[in-house]
């Protein structure tokens, strides 16, 4: 059983944070995949490199110049981060990034309005559970290979898109993404559940926008992919199994 929880970038900054994933990470035995995202750090960075993020339905527009920039802030910079913190906690942390051994293998997704933005195609899934069945938790950067290596060697991709397709390529038990609100909002309370098909309803009638968006399409391609169990929530959701808003496939609510 392996559960993929992905961390944004806000949430990281939480000081409870590595002892909430420490926890999770003993409690089940190993079996946890983390996949991390960092946009505000990639944000302050192109900052202070003269450069302004764009976004686009809460996809990053990234040029040649800002891929660099990503790499550093989330291959580099977060990542290594986050594993310090993990191994100073008892944690057998391995960072890594989706170029590692073809780890997330990538295609564009609309060079012509998103730039080095890519969509994960296929996972080296072997490698993970070399990892895992070594007693290690890795600590995946979204940052992927370009398979068509038409624009260059790495794409851009969405932490919460690399994230469901790790999910789908493990087999996961659940896929947890880690936001800065408790869940999906609705007249500001979380919803409890919500169907496949109120997913597609949310994104269709633009219900849902930014970030969440991008969340959202993440977990449809999860439960697409045969993941019975996504959960969008704060880092208290990393230990509360109830916490959040739960999006399972219709069949799995009953």
């Amino acid at each position: 059983m392996t559960r993929v929880i992905k961390v944004g970038g806000r949430p990281q900054g939480n000081p409870l944070l590595v002892d909430a994933l420490a926890r999770a990470w003993r409690h089940s035995g190993g079996g946890i995949v983390l996949v991390h995202g960092g946009g505000d750090e990639v944000s302050a960075l192109q900052k202070s490199l003269g450069s302004t993020a764009q976004f686009v339905n809460g996809r990053r527009v990234t040029t040649a110049q800002d891929m660099e920039i990503v790499r550093m802030a989330l291959s580099g910079a977060a990542n290594k981060r986050l594993v310090s913190m993990l191994v100073t906690s008892g944690v057998g942390a391995v960072g890594i990034s989706g170029e590692d051994a073809g780890l997330i293998a990538a295609v564009p997704m609309d060079a012509e309005q998103l730039g080095f933005v890519g969509t994960p195609q296929r996972i080296n899934v072997a490698f993970l559970h070399h990892l895992l069945n070594g007693g290690y938790l890795p600590v995946v950067s979204p940052v992927s290979r370009d398979e068509t290596a038409t624009l260059g060697p790495a794409l851009n991709v969405n932490g919460d898109d690399a994230a469901a397709a790790v999910a789908v390529a493990l087999g996961a038990t659940e896929l947890l993404l880690v936001a800065d609100v408790p869940g999906v909002l609705r007249d500001g309370s979380v919803v409890p559940t919500l169907t496949f098909e109120d997913i597609g309803q949310m994104l269709a009638d633009s219900t849902a926008t930014g970030g969440m968006r991008a969340k959202l399409q993440a977990a449809a391609t999860a439960l697409d992919g045969g993941v019975d169990r996504v959960r969008i929530s704060d880092l208290d959701a990393i230990a509360d199994s109830d916490r959040g808003t739960t999006l399972m496939r219709a069949g799995a609510l009953t």
